[in-house]
């Protein structure tokens, strides 16, 4: 069986990207990545649900910019009308 060398996998890069397009291949390897971690850990017999911790980290994340967006806001003057 012959071995995979680097130009092969750019040849398998380069008609994946062709195939699917630029903005469907980062969304294609994280489905791909998450698909593994799941058949891994069935395997393996974890039993850690990394589903709960993603609505978590997402609230965190949205706190996070809701506080940004708040401090950059905070100084400034709202509705002032000149004329």
């Amino acid at each position: 069986m012959p071995n995979i060398g680097p130009l092969e996998l750019i040849v398998v890069l380069i008609i994946a990207l062709v195939v699917f397009g630029p903005k469907r291949l980062p969304e294609l390897g994280r489905s791909l990545g998450r698909g593994i971690r799941e058949f891994k850990g069935s395997v393996t017999g974890e039993n850690k649900d990394e589903d709960e911790d993603e609505p978590h980290e997402l609230e965190q994340a949205k706190a996070e910019a809701r506080a940004e967006t708040a401090e950059s806001v905070e100084g400034e003057v709202v509705g002032e009308k000149r004329g």
